[in-house]
């Protein structure tokens, strides 16, 4: 298996309209990620949890997830489905989502047939990046 990353995003006033679902499945045809898993988590404004792997939606939001969620399993544990839950603000929603980054698979074989040791592995926060952007886009280095 290659790297498996995630991601967790809040999305205000229960606004899930399915507009990442084309890019993602888009990345999935071309080899670059497996959806491993998508979890959505609604609160509603009474404070109300709605949990619900995208595989198992209903309706209209069920379409745009459908394609996307046939392969997926549950990863996510269910303790911390339920903390990321509990710390949404009432009236908003979140998707977790787990993916395997596929096109890494031939590369990590090529390190451990290598005989390589990862020493370290990071990520640049998004905050660094654009800093980064913005001297860049100035002609900075």
């Amino acid at each position: 298996m290659g790297p498996v990353d995630y991601i967790i995003v809040r999305f205000p006033g229960n606004r899930f309209n399915g507009k990442i679902v084309p890019e993602l499945m888009d990345l999935e045809k071309k080899g670059i990620i497996r959806v491993l898993d998508l979890v959505l988590v609604v609160r509603d404004v009474t404070g109300r949890v709605f949990i619900t792997e995208a595989k198992d939606l209903k309706g209209e939001v069920a379409e745009a997830f459908s394609e996307l969620a046939k392969n997926t399993h549950e990863w996510f544990f269910e303790g911390d489905i339920e903390e990321i839950s509990k710390a949404l603000p009432l009236d908003s929603s979140a998707a977790l989502l787990l993916w395997e980054n596929t096109w890494a698979r031939n590369f990590k074989e090529n390190l451990i047939e290598s005989d390589a040791e990862l020493i370290d592995m990071g990520r640049i926060s998004p905050e660094r990046i654009a800093q980064v952007e913005k001297l860049m886009a100035k002609g900075g280095t």
